[in-house]
């Protein structure tokens, strides 16, 4: 495996959303074409972050409110979801970002045994018709950041607040409530492998 192949996976723990944000950002412009793909998993502090697109709501619960630079709406991220962040260089593995997506929202959905769907439209995975799993990603220069966030054991309450993914009503689910016992850092490693697996052999 040459170095352009190697994809690095890196466990952060709990960490601020807009110290992580500026560290994906400042990997992105600086990595060169040498520069091995990395995939960091980690928890994020209550924080609701907004996508490009984003309307801003009212919210009054104390949880503040970020402006994210990746794509899509409203999302909250807190204690008990694995996020994971992928940093890949798409243009040197020859992956289209509509491909790219696809194998994010795969991994999810071979994580839960096959519950897990797609809907048209709207990127992420959904479970009976509740979100399980938001994603959303920047590209710069065929280079990608940002990535998936996957509800495994959390309180789900902050989502009531908004409207997920801007889409009024949308009921929220997460792994506990399916049945799987298993922590976020294992779900998350499982993510890890799934997706890194993809990369290699797309």
């Amino acid at each position: 495996m040459t170095l352009v192949e190697e994809i690095l996976v890196k466990q952060l723990g709990r960490v601020e959303y807009l110290s992580t944000l500026e560290a994906m950002r400042v990997f992105t412009a600086r990595r060169s074409e040498a520069t091995a793909d990395e995939i960091w998993l980690l928890e994020h502090p209550p924080v609701y972050t907004l996508g490009q697109g984003a309307e801003r709501p009212s919210v009054d619960n104390g949880i503040p409110l970020v402006q994210a630079d990746r794509g899509g709406e409203i999302t909250y991220h807190g204690p008990g979801q694995v996020v994971l962040y992928a940093l890949v260089d798409l243009a040197r593995r020859g992956i289209k970002v509509k491909q790219f997506v696809a194998m994010l929202e795969s991994s999810v959905i071979e994580l839960l045994a096959g519950r897990g769907e797609r809907k048209p439209g709207a990127p992420g995975v959904y479970v009976g018709g509740a979100k399980i799993a938001a994603l959303g990603i920047r590209v710069s220069r065929g280079r990608t950041y940002h990535g998936l966030a996957l509800n495994v054991d959390m309180d789900l309450a902050p989502f009531r607040a908004i409207d997920p993914c801007g889409c009024p009503g949308l009921a929220v689910t997460q792994t506990r409530d399916l049945g799987i016992e298993k922590s976020t850092d294992e779900i998350g490693a499982e993510l890890a492998a799934s997706l890194t697996g993809k990369l290699e052999h797309a």
